[in-house]
């Protein structure tokens, strides 16, 4: 899947992860794909929060080879 948006949000701590994510869902339309690069450790457990929050759609959040954590999310 190809997102529509990337975020690196490498070196950002809690909470601007979750900030600068939500502003960048805002600037997209229904269905469209945000994917992230965090290094933050609580990333994985954030996103899946504000996705059950929001009602957005947590695709994917796994570990890459370099221990940072992608995470995809479909705008609802």
């Amino acid at each position: 899947m190809q997102p529509d948006l990337h975020l690196d949000l490498s070196g950002l701590n809690c909470p601007l992860p979750i900030l600068r994510a939500k502003k960048a869902l805002a600037g997209l339309t229904s269905g469209q794909v945000l994917s992230a690069i965090a290094t933050d450790p609580g990333a994985p457990k954030d996103f899946e929060a504000f996705c059950r929050q929001t009602g957005n759609a947590l695709l994917e959040s796994s570990t890459t080879d370099d221990g940072r954590f992608l995470l995809v999310i479909r705008r609802k």
